[in-house]
């Protein structure tokens, strides 16, 4: 569906019609293809496109898929199961300057696996998570950087914290200092209805404007993760500095984003 005040409409309802990337002439392309949407929505919203990182979403895809996508310029692919994530950086430790950004929900037994190998993680949501996390990553010797996720369309399905605890979960974190928070991360409304999924990166925004002043001293709220191949152009519009695309770039998985939120609308 359009929005009406922008033109700008999502793409929910493109499942199936991403043809499998299998060569990397084919990754070439969509990436091609992502990056030209990316800079047309900047150019709508007068954003400079070297503002926005696209992260490619390699979830569910096999070791092979990702080498293409290498080869095709891929420095960063996005993963949503630690345990798949990490098998995967396992086999792929001879592509030195690949980097991993785990976007999943986490359980905290597995935060020794996120601390291991990760340089991201963009589902933070819970102290004990935090706590986790920061245990692993003394051990490990590392840093890591993270985002908070905010539940902006208030489903039950989602993870992420409601905006109105993020302010007091940000004063927690200065007690973790493995853990470098970059800024916020959402998943809109999984709709059509482009105004509603609108809604839903602006609140990240706003929010984001509301607290980055007041932030705690080493803590910065400069990026903003929202947009998924479905809405990625409505969100480059409304301020993300990364989005989250998959299947506009590797092809439709086996089971369509709706999936993964039962009870999202749309």
């Amino acid at each position: 569906m359009t929005d009406r005040r922008s033109g700008t409409g999502t793409m929910h309802d493109q499942h199936g019609r991403w043809p499998e990337a299998a060569t990397i002439e084919d990754f070439q392309r969509n990436l091609a293809a992502v990056e030209a949407r990316i800079a047309a929505a900047c150019a709508r919203a007068g954003r400079d496109p070297a503002a926005v990182r696209l992260l490619p979403v390699s979830k569910t895809k096999t070791e092979a898929s990702l080498r293409l996508a290498y080869a095709a310029g891929c420095r960063y692919f996005g993963e949503n199961k630690p345990q798949e994530a990490y098998g995967k950086w396992q086999a792929m430790q001879d592509l030195g300057d690949l980097n991993w950004s785990v976007i999943g929900h986490l359980q905290t037994n597995k935060a020794k696996l996120v601390a291991r190998f990760a340089a991201e993680f963009q589902a933070l949501d819970s102290l004990r998570v935090a706590e986790a996390l920061e245990r692993r990553l003394q051990i490990e010797g590392r840093a890591l950087d993270v985002f908070i996720q905010v539940n902006t369309s208030g489903e039950a399905s989602k993870f992420g914290l409601p905006p109105e605890e993020v302010a007091a979960f940000l004063k927690a974190l200065p007690a973790f200092p493995a853990l470098r928070v970059r800024g916020l991360m959402t998943l809109a409304l999984f709709s059509s209805d482009a105004p509603r999924v609108r809604a839903c990166f602006q609140r990240l925004r706003d929010l984001r404007d509301r607290l980055r002043d007041g932030a705690p001293d080493g803590i910065t709220l400069d990026e903003l993760s929202m947009g998924m191949s479905g809405d990625y152009e409505i969100a480059v519009e409304e301020g993300a500095t990364v989005v989250r695309v998959g299947q506009a770039i590797f092809g439709a998985r086996a089971t369509p984003d709706s999936h993964y939120w039962p009870a999202a609308g749309g």
